[in-house]
């Protein structure tokens, strides 16, 4: 049985109180800037490097050697990709970008996602163990694009309650997790 989802009220102390909320909203404000700049959008190598120590932290070391096959070039031309398609099924539309974006070496769900959150916080929240523990109650460490639907299902629900992006309420949620998890 899973035990009780976080709720709106639990999270609204949590919004901005995140030790990199500031780089959070730095680094949407450099996105959001780089989307009226950029048409179609793209990510460049040193933006791609930036998101990763953003959401790897501690963990960014791993995999370094497997993601530097990923070359400016590469990076350019999957993220334009990946950010430029869309599609009228939103799930589909879903599918499609995480489906480009773990193309690149290094990058799965989590990584995916959070490209996503970052360019289009509206929409997209990053999926991670600690949100998902206190969304469904329950541990997991590896997702599926599946995982990743149903846990931003959950999340629009908060944000629709709260008022608020998506990636706000999960960067919300990661720090309650953080502080009381």
């Amino acid at each position: 049985m899973l035990a009780k989802m976080i709720t709106a009220v639990q999270l609204v102390p949590y919004r901005t109180s995140s030790d990199d909320y500031a780089l959070t909203e730095q680094l949407k404000a450099h996105f959001a800037q780089m989307k009226q700049e950029r048409d179609p959008m793209y990510l460049t190598l040193d933006e791609f490097d930036r998101v990763l120590r953003w959401k790897l932290r501690g963990q960014y070391g791993r995999q370094r050697e497997r993601r530097a096959a990923n070359t400016d070039e590469v990076v350019r031309v999957v993220t334009e990709a990946a950010l430029s398609i869309e599609h009228p099924d939103n799930d589909y539309e879903i599918e499609l970008r995480f489906g480009i974006l773990c193309t690149l070496r290094g990058v799965g769900v989590p990584v995916a996602s959070t490209i996503l959150a970052l360019v289009f916080p509206e929409r997209y929240t990053v999926i991670d163990f600690r949100g998902w523990r206190q969304v469904f109650g329950e541990a997991k460490r590896t997702f599926s694009v599946s995982d990743y639907k149903r846990y931003l299902r959950e999340i629009q629900k908060l944000a629709q309650a709260l008022g608020w992006h998506v990636q706000e309420v999960d960067l919300a949620i990661w720090e309650y997790d953080r502080i009381n998890g």
